[in-house]
């Protein structure tokens, strides 16, 4: 090496992608605190503080609730694994990239797994799944809340319903949904959901809390053969997380640190506020795009997911032209599709901290030019006076409902 290697000095992003989101500077104040050890009394006293909280945005009084060193990704793993022995079957709900991984993991397993599928920007029918799982034993019905790959929400309450129908239990992907619209784990008697600390919890990214409830502690405790995963089996993992504090792995300490900051932030909101921003500055950002003559890959507004909003890339417009002007003339990142939608849609994430108005403004406005400089007609700011209409509506409902 005959250069020296510069300072570290990354750019400051407005990130406005499905995740990572970006985070409140009392998170960073929170990362830079010194590290202890693992095994701390200080620290492992402090470990119970992010259980009660993530309790809290869980809505779930479940002891089993903890963040694992891990990605989302991993959540995935530890929700399907953890339940899943040679010669049972499940059924997992498909309609995009994630949910499909969900189905892909499971698939790696001594288990038989049955895919119920729907298109990329539509919502998985409950009663396929009804259909496909009656007169078998299914071990349990696993599907994505939110599927960010599409910006498509699940309704859960009609899966619960299908699952108890079966027997089987209800695995929950709240990723991108956790802290960001409604979600109550033991109102909707979900047995197992994972999320990740990246997205509405606006956490750095490298944990994924996940809790499960006391059918499935009993279920993994039956077990006749030990879990595929030795790093995601939950009958150790959780003795770390429990009072035993006993040591499992190494945790990204300054990750925890800073989730814990994060969580502190959603509980002074209220869950129910913070849901309400989510709602009504996606509402916003909708109003903003079609004003502007862009169309919602999500066909129906129901199945519409809040925190990540999909919009087709209208024709004659390059995706990545776009995207990139974007980040190089305002400092805003948003995303692209992958997978199937390659290039065909554009995917915003308003999560978390990311979720603000003068977000969702300076966004359409800087939208509008980039798109005006791409050759794609749009009226003169329709973009940001649907959006400041919209606020203005969603205040007076908000008044009119107070009185």
């Amino acid at each position: 090496m005959k250069e020296p290697i510069g300072e570290l000095n990354p750019p400051a992003r407005l990130m406005l992608t499905p995740g990572p989101s970006c985070m409140d500077p009392r998170v960073y104040r929170a990362l830079a605190t010194p590290l202890v050890g693992h095994l701390d009394p200080w620290f492992t006293e402090m470990m119970g503080d992010v259980q009660v909280l993530l309790r809290h945005a869980f809505q779930t009084e479940n002891r089993v609730t903890f963040p694992i060193s891990a990605s989302g990704s991993g959540g995935i793993e530890t929700a399907v694994l953890n339940p899943l022995e040679e010669g049972d079957e499940c059924i997992v709900c498909v309609n995009g990239w994630f949910s499909e991984r969900m189905a892909l993991i499971s698939e790696r397993s001594a288990a038989k797994v049955t895919r119920v599928e729907a298109p990329y920007g539509r919502a998985v029918d409950a009663e396929e799944v009804r259909r496909v799982g009656k007169g078998k034993k299914i071990k349990f019905v696993g599907l994505a809340h939110g599927e960010t790959s599409t910006g498509v929400v699940q309704r859960l309450d009609d899966f619960r319903k299908v699952a108890d129908e079966l027997g089987a239990l209800l695995v929950v992907d709240a990723v991108a949904t956790l802290a960001g619209i409604p979600l109550n784990i033991d109102r909707q008697r979900i047995d197992i959901c994972f999320s990740g600390s990246q997205k509405a919890i606006s956490a750095p990214p490298g944990m994924s809390p996940i809790t499960v409830n006391a059918r499935v502690e009993e279920l993994m405790r039956a077990r006749k053969s030990k879990v595929q995963s030795w790093y995601f089996d939950l009958t150790t993992t959780m003795n770390y997380w429990g009072k035993e504090r006993t040591y499992h792995h190494t945790p990204p300490i300054s990750l925890i640190y800073g989730m814990r900051e994060a969580l502190r932030l959603v509980f002074e909101e209220g869950l129910e506020a913070r849901w309400e921003r989510h709602l009504h500055n996606q509402q916003a950002l909708v109003a903003g795009l079609e004003a502007m003559g862009l169309e919602m890959f999500v066909a129906n507004p129901a199945d519409r997911l809040v925190t990540v909003t999909s919009v087709k890339v209208p024709a004659g417009v390059n995706d990545g032209k776009v995207r990139q002007q974007l980040l190089d003339e305002f400092n805003i990142e948003i995303a692209g599709g992958f997978g199937p939608v390659k290039g065909q849609l554009w995917r915003v994430g308003l999560m978390g901290y990311s979720s603000q108005r003068t977000n969702v403004l300076l966004l359409l406005a800087a939208l509008e030019k980039v798109l005006l400089d791409q050759g794609f007609s749009v009226p003169a700011g329709a973009g940001v006076g649907a959006a400041v209409r919209s606020y203005v509506n969603s205040q007076a409902v908000a008044v009119g409902g107070r009185k």
